[in-house]
């Protein structure tokens, strides 16, 4: 079983949800305390073991490759000023030779159309899929959790959260045929099915690890919900040929691509850094007393 080395994060979207405040600012660079949101997933992927990033890009989208560049500008005014320890966590964040690759995705044809974009770059690997919107705080982080259960059980693992019955209609849902505590063998999923229709609550939560061989499905695919091309549609047909389980993982998840979720996020992880927490819950407390 060959392990989990790379990851795909799709980020060619434009962030409509949160519009005007990325009509010039691609979504995933968004701060959320101090940092991107972009910050926060790859530093989640590389503490579960991913050595190569894959950026599916989009038209004005270069800044999110100049993030992780050198600022050189930058770097020689905090030296100079000697601002240590901001320039020491800058050049953490940088990429080693070789890590990140961006490729471009030419046309919005969906989820499932930006990752077979990455398609040579992956080569014949399993590989992870990272939404670059959905910030999940959990320890360990949810792909850390997910390539564990990957070296138990192999094949394809989904990541999945409990939702309200009446809110499934906004999610891919997956359909359990066998739970063992958080996990789950699948026997089918469907994105945004009508209400009332949901084979579970159990909506897929934007992490995954999937086999290659989807690639191959994935070119084939029609168009599906929203007139795109769905990656839960091309999975749901792998699942004919290869396991796919489900892992309820644990942490909190914050959907940045949304403004309510956006706002979470920054309270949220605001109260749970130490040197913050305390400033921040009183900000809040005398905002909900005003």
């Amino acid at each position: 079983m060959k392990p989990v080395r790379k990851a795909v994060l799709p980020v060619a979207g434009l962030g409509t949800r949160v519009l005007p405040g990325t009509k010039t600012t691609p979504k995933e660079l968004l701060n959320v305390v101090d940092r991107p949101i972009l910050s926060y997933i790859v530093a989640e992927g590389r503490a579960a073991g991913i050595e190569h990033f894959v950026f599916v890009t989009g038209r004005s989208k270069g800044a999110i490759e100049d993030y992780f560049d050198h600022q050189v500008e930058l770097e020689a005014q905090l030296e100079a000023k000697g601002k240590t320890a901001i320039l020491k966590q800058l050049r953490d964040e940088l990429p080693k030779a070789g890590e990140m690759s961006f490729v471009r995705q030419m046309q919005p044809l969906g989820l499932g159309h930006a990752v077979w974009c990455a398609r040579d770059i992956i080569g014949d690997e399993p590989f992870a899929v990272l939404l670059p919107d959905v910030i999940i705080d959990g320890e360990p982080g949810a792909l850390s959790q997910l390539v564990d259960v990957y070296n138990r059980v192999g094949g394809n693992i989904v990541a999945v959260e409990q939702v309200p019955m009446e809110d499934t209609h906004k999610y891919g849902v997956v359909a359990p045929s066998k739970i063992d505590g958080r996990l789950a063998t699948m026997s089918g999923m469907v994105e945004k099915p009508p209400q009332g229709t949901a084979p579970s609550n159990l909506s897929i939560a934007g992490r995954y690890i999937l086999q290659p061989e989807i690639f191959g499905l994935l070119a084939a695919q029609e168009k599906g919900a929203g007139n795109e091309i769905q990656l839960t549609d091309s999975m749901a047909r792998l699942m004919g040929v290869q396991d796919f389980h489900a892992y309820e993982y644990e942490g909190a998840t914050y959907d940045c691509g949304d403004k309510i979720g956006l706002l979470r996020a920054n309270v949220g992880l605001a109260l749970k850094r130490p040197e913050l927490a305390a400033g921040a819950r009183a900000a809040v407390e005398a905002l909900l007393k005003a």
